[in-house]
């Protein structure tokens, strides 16, 4: 079962990571086009060639840059969860739990896990009931005008995913902090804290 999470996991990592790099090359030629523009309304250089000023007006920022990027974002930042909770690679504050016993930190970390999956799934839950609002009333981007549950069901799709892999991670927590064995691979060996 792990190989499958693990592949599963790394899979909509992967997904994440091509929609993020498309989105920078987006947000980087929409920037390029704007500074373009913005260089050929360039009085000095009107005056000194027309003809390339008027080439450099023909560019603009990419149309609904801002759209895409909100969709795809949403989408990446699912995508990324299940490699991340399935690693054990969030952010910690470790204060006080360096002081603690190592089956108190395998508790800790597995009732931090058990939160984190009710949270990933209670936020799949409410995607789903958006995702259903905006594919019952037709809803649509305003520049590109492409429907909305568009990026409502790619979200909720990476959602369920890291909705699972958390239920995954969390039972896998628990069995660790009964048997002081790591199931997982961003588990940490026996005796170390966080």
């Amino acid at each position: 079962m792990l190989t499958l999470v693990t592949r599963t996991a790394r899979l909509m990592a992967l997904l994440g990571g091509l929609v993020l790099s498309a989105l920078v090359a987006l947000t980087c030629a929409s920037i390029l086009g704007r500074g373009l523009d913005q260089l050929g309304h360039w009085e000095t250089l009107a005056a000194a060639a027309p003809a390339l000023a008027a080439w450099l007006t023909g560019f603009g920022p990419v149309r609904g840059d801002y759209e895409l990027v909100e969709a795809g974002i949403a989408f990446a930042v699912f995508a990324f969860l299940p490699i991340c909770q399935l690693m054990a690679a969030h952010a910690t504050v470790d204060v006080f739990t360096g002081l603690m016993p190592a089956r108190v930190n395998r508790f800790l970390t597995a009732f931090w896990e058990i939160v984190l999956a009710l949270v990933v799934i209670v936020i799949g839950w409410r995607l789903y009931a958006g995702f259903l609002e905006k594919l019952d009333n037709g809803q649509t981007s305003f520049l590109l005008q492409f429907p909305i549950w568009w990026a409502y069901g790619a979200s909720l799709v990476a959602a369920i995913v890291a909705g699972l892999v958390g239920l995954y991670c969390a039972a896998a927590r628990v069995a660790e902090g009964l048997t002081g064995r790591s199931h997982l691979p961003g588990s940490e060996a026996e005796g170390s804290g966080h």
